[in-house]
């Protein structure tokens, strides 16, 4: 299979070194320089220092995307959420299957509240058989070849079944799903999610504090979700319950440790400059409680993170407004 990895950051990196062994994957970055750079070292230096590229992946300079992805038998956009819908008006005449990784809702541009991916894709681009890969999954970790399970969701079997043939090995496990839905909609709350757990953590409330934000912040993903169309057992599986909890918790994560962060006392900005890295919880916290207000769904951890992002509340004090909330009944 060939296929083209679009986007030099970390994940499609990685993912792209993963596929390398068993598929001809060519890693393309818009970044020329990056580009000739990484092919020069074997190695994404920026993004993923000290870990070596396969000899048989090809990297490609910038050029004409559409050109590059001609020929190719499944195309993988691996750039921000910002960029993704710039990349599928270039791609809206690609014959395969084609994916994206990014994980949240896109700011709003022609409405009012913010998009999915694939709802990006259905204005932008309909005619594309089109999908996600999504999951619990530092980039990391997939580059050394650690176990990883991730969620291939289309509402296409040609799409699943081609990101299954692709990815699928004995280290990395893909499940195929049609609930789009449900896998981007995990995938975007739980960053936000993430930002909270973080906060909690560098405020040393406590594991019983954690564990109670990662409980009640899956029953608002889980809420936003249904109203989105999704089905409750998704936000069960892994690209649900298993992305949050990784992300949550892990100490790879770029939420997480924003969250970390504004607890020591950083401003906005330093967290977000220390990190090298985008963390997409802080870009698409408002768009999603945006979202779940233009739905009426009630988002109150969601809520608490916008505001701290916002410099309304400092962070005890977000604590401190969750904590006072009226009791209610769990259900």
């Amino acid at each position: 299979m060939k296929i083209i990895v679009i986007g030099g950051g970390a994940w499609g990196t990685a993912l792209a070194a993963s596929a390398a062994g068993r598929h001809a994957v060519t890693l393309w970055a818009r970044d020329a320089a990056q580009a000739r750079e990484m092919a020069a070292a074997r190695e994404n230096r920026r993004y993923l220092p000290g870990v070596a590229l396969p000899p048989a992946l090809a990297i490609a300079a910038a050029s004409d995307l559409a050109q590059a992805a001609a020929g190719h038998d499944l195309a993988i956009i691996a750039t921000p959420m910002a960029g993704l819908r710039a990349t599928l008006q270039a791609l809206a005449s690609h014959g395969g299957p084609l994916a994206w990784l990014c994980k949240g809702f896109e700011a709003p541009v022609s409405t009012p509240h913010g998009l999915l991916g694939h709802e990006v894709q259905q204005q932008v681009a309909p005619q594309l058989q089109a999908g996600v890969l999504s999951g619990p999954s530092f980039a990391l970790e997939v580059a050394r070849g650690q176990p990883t399970a991730l969620v291939a969701a289309s509402g296409h079997a040609a799409v699943r079944e081609a990101l299954v043939a692709a990815f699928h090995s004995p280290s990395l496990r893909v499940y195929a799903n049609d609930d789009l839905a449900g896998v981007e909609t995990g995938g975007a709350v739980k960053n936000v999610l993430a930002i909270a757990t973080g906060l909690c953590d560098g405020l040393a409330l406590g594991l019983n504090a954690r564990a109670a934000l990662i409980t009640r912040g899956l029953a608002e993903m889980t809420r936003l979700g249904l109203a989105l169309g999704a089905k409750p057992e998704t936000f069960m599986g892994l690209s649900g319950l298993g992305d949050l909890v990784l992300t949550a918790t892990g100490d790879l994560s770029r939420n997480r440790k924003v969250g970390l962060l504004l607890a020591q006392g950083r401003t906005l900005q330093q967290a977000v400059d220390s990190l090298g890295h985008v963390a997409e919880g802080v870009y698409c916290a408002r768009t999603v409680v945006q979202r779940a207000a233009q739905l009426g769904v009630d988002m109150p951890i969601a809520r608490a993170v916008v505001a701290l992002l916002d410099g309304q509340l400092q962070p005890a004090a977000a604590v401190a407004a969750l904590m006072g909330r009226d009791a209610t009944s769990e259900a």
